[in-house]
């Protein structure tokens, strides 16, 4: 991951959108990753992103992190996505 789960410093409008408008968020990620909207905050979508773009971790650690820390998952992935399409690798 190119930030940390709780980095959520480093993009306030992402954290701010995940912690006023949770739907909208996971709904601007699957939207990213061509995926129905109801997928934004699966495991599978963040095994999906990880595998995708080779980031360390496992099925467990992404099933642990969704599990409690959803809203900060979420973030962490949006955040990944807006630095790969600055960087033009999204």
């Amino acid at each position: 991951w190119q930030t940390g789960l709780m980095d959520c410093c480093t993009d306030c409008s992402v954290c701010c959108c995940g912690m006023f408008c949770f739907p909208c968020l996971a709904c601007q990620v699957a939207g990213d990753m061509n995926e129905c909207c109801m997928c934004g905050t699966s495991v599978a979508m963040r095994t999906l992103y990880r595998t995708r773009y080779n980031i360390p971790g496992s099925i467990c650690s992404d099933f642990c992190v969704t599990t409690w820390c959803l809203v900060c998952s979420v973030c962490q992935i949006k955040r990944d996505i807006n630095r790969r399409r600055e960087l033009g690798i999204f």
